[in-house]
């Protein structure tokens, strides 16, 4: 009996590949390994079980935040508001317990509500929740927080490399689940890994929730921005209960800790009530996004189209955006991977080159290129756009089996061979490493 990847190679070899084909392709994953032990927690001084060491804390933020700010389409370009953040970021490091720790923090191009932190302080920030704030004091509430995170080593303390882990697994997953709905695998990733990344005990949010008021109240904040991040998130979650990418999402919003901070704020910290929220400074600082909040929320709402499968839906949702925003890079990106999904490659390579000259930096566009590019019979440039990727953002496995795919549909055997051996050394699961063995032995090597 043919196996199905034995005729898909044949439609790769011959360059006939159908839409299912190369929609599959974004089914490539990786996994990482688990380490425990012991340390001692920087906040309480009580012995705590930890999943790594500060090195190796570090090690993941420099290894894994790229990956995981890119697929919330990297950093938003306005310069200002991410120094902005950074100026906020920096204000409250006075008063955390780690100061020594690489601190870093970014507004993102994703439209959904979120902030995430990796072990070792390297933060995101979406657009998403920025546009829904209304003050500096709000914000700080929420660096604050995600400062608590990485103070009382929540991520180590809680899974370890066991969570990365978890957040390198997520894109594998959501692929093998329909392989004909790969272009959604970026979105499903990127919401899934950042929720992981959110995702805390409930003590742990409790604690880091008392962390943030903490250091905002010594920043100079009041600490009422704490309950007011907390109306925030209530209300998002009131609003669309079911958005998998709503912050806390695994642990929804309680009525005990509104309570705690609102008591907080009105006896240990009721000095603070007449600090400054500097609502005028976010309002100027945030400006930029708020002119395109209409195509934040039509972003939004065409994710959350696109995961049901509602592609017209979605599609008009993108268009929306589009019209009050042409050049924005979120927009043009989604616009093409929901084009892409309804078997438009060549109307969608338009949107995917408007995002990659717009965003030239940023490396998904890129990806989205090479995968459309495959779609259109043309092996040859899907490899330079890959290259490309590397070039901006190594260490991506998928991107090491969409080359030797490429390779393979360029006639060049060996080449790809030795991709493919290259990316089952790092992932032995899903779609993607089965079809690499398939291809190797009908080359004619010896698959362990």
């Amino acid at each position: 009996m043919t196996h199905p990847h034995d005729a898909h190679a044949e439609r790769l070899r011959r360059n006939r590949l159908t839409r299912r084909d190369t929609l599959w392709l974004f089914a490539a994953g990786s996994a990482a390994t688990a380490l425990a032990g012991c340390a001692v927690s920087p906040v309480s001084g009580k012995r705590i079980m930890v999943g790594m060491s500060e090195e190796q804390e570090r090690q993941v933020d420099t290894q894994q935040a790229p990956h995981q700010f890119s697929q919330d389409l990297g950093a938003v370009q306005d310069a200002e508001v991410n120094a902005y953040l950074g100026r906020v970021n920096q204000s409250l490091l006075g008063q955390v317990h780690r100061r020594d720790m690489p601190y870093s923090v970014r507004a993102l191009n994703a439209n959904y509500v979120n902030a995430y932190t990796f072990p070792g302080g390297a933060m995101g920030v979406t657009r998403g929740i920025l546009v829904e704030m209304q003050d500096e004091a709000e914000l700080a509430a929420l660096l604050g927080h995600e400062l608590g995170h990485v103070n009382a080593r929540h991520a180590a303390q809680r899974q370890g490399q066991a969570l990365i882990a978890q957040v390198a697994m997520v894109s594998l997953a959501v692929a093998t689940q329909d392989s004909a709905w790969s272009p959604l695998i970026g979105l499903g990733s990127q919401i899934g890994a950042s929720a992981l990344l959110a995702s805390y005990s409930r003590d742990n949010e409790h604690e880091a929730d008392a962390l943030g008021q903490q250091y905002l109240v010594g920043a100079g904040y009041p600490a009422s921005g704490m309950t007011q991040l907390h109306a925030l998130l209530v209300r998002q979650h009131k609003e669309q209960p079911g958005m998998l990418e709503t912050m806390f999402s695994s642990h929804p919003m309680s009525s005990q800790r509104m309570d705690n901070a609102r008591e907080a704020a009105d006896t240990r910290y009721a000095a603070s009530a007449k600090a400054p929220r500097q609502r005028e400074r976010f309002m100027d600082s945030t400006a930029s996004l708020r002119r395109i909040r209409p195509a934040i929320e039509a972003c939004k709402n065409g994710e959350l189209a696109m995961g049901r499968k509602a592609l017209p839906e979605a599609q008009r949702q993108f268009s929306q955006a589009l019209q009050v925003a042409p050049r924005d890079y979120a927009a043009n990106l989604r616009m093409a991977q929901c084009l892409q999904a309804q078997g438009q490659a060549r109307e969608a390579q338009r949107f995917a080159d408007t995002a990659r000259n717009v965003y030239p930096q940023e490396a998904q566009a890129h990806k989205l290129g090479a995968s459309l590019h495959l779609a259109l019979r043309n092996p040859g440039a899907a490899y330079q756009a890959l290259d490309q990727f590397d070039r901006l953002l190594p260490g991506d496995p998928g991107v090491l089996f969409m080359k030797g795919y490429a390779l393979d549909g360029m006639g060049q055997g060996r080449r790809a061979a030795e991709h493919y051996a290259q990316f089952l050394q790092i992932s032995r699961q899903g779609d993607a490493a089965q079809f690499s063995v398939n291809r190797l032995r009908a080359m004619g090597y010896v698959v362990q």
